[in-house]
């Protein structure tokens, strides 16, 4: 198997996945084994960043909502600076580098400042953190479409261009980024367009990671449970008949010893018999 190397002035943006190391691509990992500098994000695993060859410098770009961060700007030129230095950088991002992680905003920069580039995409957390807490995005007996959307736009606030009515009334599954400083407004938004307060939710915190939790409640005491249960960002929230397969395919509590049961919608089964 042959793949690429980082060439020196060269920018690989990859995504680290949602945690766990084992879930790094191969290219990801040969990024990490070959870098000169790693420019990382506050959400990517600290035992990914055990990888990097030894000599390797990193420096943290991280942005929490809330606290002081680097600005976007800064960190897309900062890549610019490194790489026209002839280093071989790798800009590591939590999850996706495309997936409400601005990696088009970096690859733009270095496209108007003329620095070579590579996408190396990851598992996004809301499709691989979901897995680790047994929820799948998509099942048959649920659902044929799923909506990704951010609970927050660049200026902290719930998006407005968002046609909540819209996805409230047409998506069976919703997976949100970023949400729970606005869950009780984005909660009353999807029940006012007509979704049902007892539609299950679930919060899955430090997903993938030794430190995940989960917290399954439904959609109008979202916002109660959450503050309640003393959860905290980053959480993924996915609203949707999917979060009744947890039961089931919590294959992390299995190992635990978690007993799994083998049909979920039985009972819905047996009642439309």
């Amino acid at each position: 198997m042959c793949l690429p190397a980082i060439e020196p002035g060269h920018v690989w943006l990859a995504g680290a996945g949602p945690g766990d190391p084992g879930l790094l691509t191969l290219l990801a990992a040969k990024g990490l084994a070959e870098a000169d500098v790693i420019v990382h994000d506050a959400l990517v695993n600290e035992e990914c960043l055990k990888l990097a060859r030894t000599g390797a410098i990193l420096e943290y770009a991280g942005k929490r909502g809330g606290k002081p961060s680097a600005k976007q700007r800064d960190i897309s030129l900062r890549l610019v600076e490194l790489a026209k230095a002839g280093h071989r950088v790798l800009r590591l991002k939590g999850g996706d580098p495309f997936v409400f992680g601005r990696g088009g905003e970096e690859a733009l920069t270095l496209i108007e400042h003329g620095v070579p580039f590579r996408i190396v995409p990851g598992i996004t957390s809301g499709i691989g953190g979901l897995a680790y807490a047994g929820i799948p995005v998509t099942h048959r007996e649920v659902n044929h479409a799923v909506t990704f959307l951010t609970g927050h736009d660049s200026s902290g606030v719930v998006p407005d261009r968002i046609d909540w009515d819209a996805i409230g009334r047409g998506s069976p599954v919703i997976v949100m980024y970023m949400a729970m400083k606005h869950m009780g407004q984005i909660a009353a938004n999807l029940i006012a367009a007509g979704r049902r307060p007892d539609e299950p939710v679930a919060f899955v915190c430090n997903a993938a990671t030794a430190d995940q939790t989960v917290l399954e409640t439904t959609l109008g005491r979202a916002e109660a449970d959450m503050i309640s249960a003393g959860i905290e960002p980053p959480a993924i929230v996915v609203i949707g008949e999917v979060v009744r397969l947890r039961p089931s395919l919590d294959w992390l509590g299995a190992l635990s010893g978690r007993k799994l049961l083998p049909d979920p919608f039985a009972v819905d089964r047996k009642d439309t018999a």
